[in-house]
């Protein structure tokens, strides 16, 4: 589980190093020796009570830890990740191994990252001993996910998570952003989170975040879950969620810099007409704005909940050349 807040940008740090304790052979023990045990045992909350107090770990609340203890939920996950054989799993936030349990017996490859400490001796009591699990140390935010897939060549890839609430969104769009060749997320969430990655257009819902997701894939809600399906309950509904990432974006850009920054400024004065919302957040004089807006097709008087994706892409090609022609504002230390 981790400690950040959500964003809906990509996270920088999601390509550094994995370090060297990610390579940890499969199975070899942190110091536990035990049986592992059953996803039956585990997912209930007398089980996890159990294993908790075996270990001496309480639920981290500043972290937003939550164990699945719902038997119904889990089958609900495993179904809609479809897997098989062939398939190579990355599993966020493991905690004390009941989703990965399940994602070991029916995957060719897991591989469970887990930023608590406290956990680890848990965790790999539960499923060090399987041949095809690698337990990684470490806050997905810090590890390169390229090097985490393994498994047979050809086999698709995989998410299968219960993301921490706190760091969700950073998750989902540092993926999604990454060229991992994808095959298919499916993570629980917060409901209101699945809801804004999944809004259309003209929704109070509608935003950064659903740009950003919808650029790169198509997402589904494919059900709500209580909080009587975690130990602790959280306080509020979580969903579950589908993304498909797609073959290549969902609208042509010039670059995604330019398009990213458009979505900001646009969203970022969400009460604002466009041309008021980009003048200020783009830095650029109304007139240039004004014109952009007419050539993409875009009532000016419009607010950025109304646009799609075609119309942001549209807005992004107008604007490329006055924001890269447009004058760097003066250091103010007086440097170049």
């Amino acid at each position: 589980m981790k400690r950040r807040s959500s964003s809906a940008g990509v996270p920088s740090r999601c390509t550094s190093s994995a370090g060297p304790e990610a390579h940890r052979t499969p199975g070899r023990s942190l110091g536990v020796h035990a049986e592992p045990a059953t996803v039956a045992e585990l997912v209930t909350p007398a089980g996890t009570r159990a294993i908790l107090r075996r270990f001496a770990v309480r639920p981290a609340k500043r972290w937003g830890q939550h164990f699945l203890v719902s038997i119904r939920t889990l089958e609900r996950i495993l179904a809609a990740a479809s897997l098989s054989r062939a398939d190579s799993v990355l599993e966020v936030g493991a905690g004390i191994g009941t989703l990965t349990l399940g994602l070991a017996e029916r995957a060719g490859w897991v591989t469970a990252v887990e930023v608590d400490r406290r956990l680890l001796r848990a965790l790999d009591a539960v499923v060090g001993p399987m041949p095809n699990v690698r337990i990684v140390p470490g806050d997905i935010l810090d590890l390169s996910a390229a090097d985490l897939f393994d498994g047979p060549a050809g086999g698709a890839r995989k998410v299968v998570a219960n993301l921490p609430y706190s760091i969700a969104s950073a998750v989902l769009t540092g993926l999604l952003r990454q060229p991992l060749g994808l095959a298919l997320l499916v993570v629980t969430v917060q409901r209101e989170v699945a809801e804004r990655i999944t809004a259309r257009p003209g929704g109070r819902t509608y935003g950064i975040l659903s740009v950003a997701v919808q650029y790169r894939a198509v997402p589904r809600i494919v059900a709500r879950i209580p909080p009587g399906a975690f130990f602790p309950q959280p306080a509020v509904e979580s969903a579950l969620v589908e993304l498909r990432p797609l073959a290549r974006p969902a609208v042509e850009v010039p670059d995604e810099p330019t398009f990213f920054k458009i979505v900001s400024s646009g969203f970022g004065q969400r009460r604002k007409t466009l041309h008021n919302a980009l003048a200020n957040g783009l830095d650029q004089p109304r007139d240039v704005v004004a014109r952009a807006l007419s050539e993409a097709g875009v009532d000016p008087r419009a607010r950025a909940e109304t646009l799609d994706l075609a119309a942001f892409g549209r807005l992004a090609l107008a604007l490329a050349a006055p924001l890269r022609d447009a004058p760097r504002s003066p250091d103010p230390r007086g440097r170049e």
